[in-house]
């Protein structure tokens, strides 16, 4: 993902959850996907899908039973 691509995606994810401290930052050595975060809060991982000639995207976010109490 490229500078645009992230910047992108973390307008669109602010704007779909309503939440301006949504921040969609770029992995470290890593090219196919963007960490998400709340604040200084991780929340999970973008993943780029070239699948089928058609760009997508998958987020991934892990839920600890811990954090449900």
């Amino acid at each position: 993902m490229d500078v645009a691509e992230i910047r992108k995606l973390d307008a669109y994810l602010k704007k779909l959850f309503g939440n301006a401290r949504i921040r969609v930052v770029p992995r470290p050595k890593k090219e196919d996907s963007a960490e998400v975060y709340v604040g200084e809060e991780f929340i999970g991982v973008l993943f780029v899908d070239d699948e089928d000639d058609e760009r997508s995207y998958n987020f991934q976010m892990a839920i600890l039973g811990a954090d449900l109490d």
